[in-house]
């Protein structure tokens, strides 16, 4: 990902936005710290939301018990 300071930014946007719908992503800098990224926009899957905690080891999430149909509330 490509780091670019505010003052660039506003510089030349168009350009930005261009790589941006090239598929880069590039992340906006005020005095060195990330303030802003630009991303591709584009269809987002649960898979894609959560790769990243995924990638660091996953969830440790149990699922529940399933329940009998007759303890199920109808909804009316």
């Amino acid at each position: 990902m490509r780091s670019v300071p505010v003052v660039e930014a506003k510089a030349h946007f168009s350009a930005l936005l261009a790589a941006v719908e090239a598929g880069e992503e590039v992340a906006i800098t005020r005095r060195g710290r990330v303030v802003a990224r630009l991303s591709p926009d584009g269809p987002r899957t649960a898979a894609d939301a959560f790769r990243a905690c995924w990638d660091e080891g996953g969830l440790d999430v149990e699922a529940p018990a399933d329940l009998d149909a007759d303890a199920v509330p109808a909804w009316d």
